[in-house]
């Protein structure tokens, strides 16, 4: 809840370059970025979504989960890169597409939230409308930041 998007953090601390993204989601977004950070001349920082065993997640679908988590708008893929300010265009690239499942599908397959579900029901449903007014709120502050010129 209330996570802060670290991408734009990270350039608060001399990462000039960065990207979000998830590899089992698309693996062409997350390899443009690594290829756009090892010719940066500065620091890079690329963060990448990874589901997590700890979370109950099924490894063995771990790239169909990464893809949910896309799809549901959990885990937005983007690029920095200041090198496309000075060509006279913007540096800041949102490469995922607006949430196309319901946020539910993706707390769903995490332990935590299902396990809160069946023990306090109306604290789940308020925590996920909640967590997903935060989706969309970052979404919004993502595509504001796509569309500056």
């Amino acid at each position: 809840m209330g996570r802060k998007d670290r991408g734009p953090r990270a350039r608060g601390y001399g990462f000039d370059d960065g990207a979000s993204g998830a590899m089992g989601a698309d693996s062409n977004q997350g390899l443009k970025a690594i290829r756009e950070a090892e010719s940066y001349p500065g620091p890079s920082l690329i963060i990448a979504y990874s589901p997590c065993i700890n979370h109950g997640i099924n490894m063995s679908k771990s790239q169909e989960e990464a893809k949910l988590a896309v799809e549901t708008g959990y885990w937005n893929c983007y690029r920095y890169d200041p090198r496309r300010a000075e060509e006279g265009k913007n540096p800041f690239q949102l490469d995922s597409k607006p949430a196309t499942k319901p946020y539910s599908d993706f707390l769903m397959n995490e332990t935590r939230y299902a396990s809160l579900t069946k023990l306090f029901p109306a604290d789940a449903e308020v925590l996920l409308k909640e967590a997903a007014e935060q989706a969309l709120e970052k979404r919004a502050e993502l595509e504001k930041l796509a569309a500056a010129e």
